[in-house]
């Protein structure tokens, strides 16, 4: 039948047992397909047209198709979005339905149900997936943790598959977060291009709660006869020393021209007695502790006669070898 044809053709080859009544087959041609091995199940009442290995896009649709209306959520919506790259294909596909539904997956499927679902999804692509924008925030908002969140965020700005505007608008039309602050904040400073969240969790993360010597915060500066702002520079008399450590907020691989403006600042820093240390994401959020030790030995050799203190975080970290 041309209909069942024009499915298995859309759909991967891929059938669902209702698409296929509705087309117009009976129980009983639905059973001798099964019996002659034209059909094999892969879902209760979900088939494929051959007896071989599953593609990953014919166990998206499959999982689809068994939890109708669904949709790709999750990695498994970024993936179809993507295409293969370097996302895992033999991960469970994930999908999305109503709210209001309670769904009894089959193996290999997770499930999520979403209050937005009718007008985050993308129905006109084959499978019917997630907004990628939707996608991309609901993965950093259930991330494990901060870190991990703007690894999400940093992965889709820096493939230029959207933008720090369009996120953040995805996340204002996301009634439920649970980081909507700390997701608004880095797509502003993504979107700004600058580094304040990175800057205030270097204070309260690392220098404050190890007892760390106080910073002079955007300490002005002048070099090439341009006038500058260091992010924070650590000053004593007694011998004379200086200490500059630069929040570096960029989420992914800046221009060649900015990471050279970068080394130059470095170097005019250097020529007025002070070195420079730049600090990622990682260092200030994943590793606070072990970042505010070093940075707490690096000023010691510098001249600075104090010892950082351990933080509640700093006890974790001997137990559990993670920071907090």
């Amino acid at each position: 039948m041309d209909e069942i044809r024009a499915l298995l053709e859309l759909q991967d080859g891929v059938i669902a047992r209702r698409q296929a009544l509705a087309a117009g087959m009976t129980p009983i041609d639905v059973a001798r397909m099964v019996r002659r091995s034209e059909w094999v199940q892969v879902h209760r009442g979900v088939y494929v047209n051959h007896t071989g290995h599953l593609s990953w896009n014919q166990r998206a649709w499959a999982a689809v198709l068994a939890c109708w209306p669904a949709a790709l959520d999750g990695w498994s919506a970024v993936r179809a979005h993507e295409g293969p790259g370097r996302r895992a294909g033999d991960r469970a596909i994930a999908i999305v339905v109503a709210h209001e539904r309670k769904v009894v997956a089959p193996a290999g499927v997770i499930p999520r149900r979403a209050r937005a679902f009718a007008d985050q999804v993308q129905w006109n692509l084959t499978p019917p997936r997630l907004r990628y924008d939707h996608a991309i925030v609901d993965l950093a908002d259930r991330a494990r943790t901060d870190l991990d969140a703007i690894a999400v965020l940093a992965d889709a700005c820096g493939g230029r598959r959207t933008t720090a505007r369009r996120l953040g608008a995805a996340v204002a039309a996301t009634s439920r977060l649970e980081r909507r602050r700390f997701l608004e904040a880095i797509l502003g400073d993504v979107e700004e291009g600058t580094c304040s969240v990175l800057e205030h969790a270097y204070l309260t993360n690392v220098e404050r709660p190890h007892g760390l010597p106080k910073g002079i915060r955007q300490a002005p500066a002048i070099a090439g006869g341009r006038r500058m702002f260091r992010d924070v520079l650590y000053r004593g008399s007694k011998p004379a020393w200086a200490q500059l450590v630069e929040l570096d907020g960029r989420l992914f691989h800046d221009s060649t021209k900015a990471r050279d403006r970068d080394m130059e600042r470095d170097l005019d820093a250097a020529l007025e007695g002070a070195d420079t240390v730049r600090l990622g994401y990682g260092q200030v959020f994943d590793r606070a502790c072990t970042t505010a030790g070093k940075v707490g030995r690096l000023l010691q050799i510098r001249g600075w006669t104090g010892e950082p203190i351990p933080c509640p975080g700093c006890a974790s970290l001997r137990t559990t070898g993670k920071c907090g």
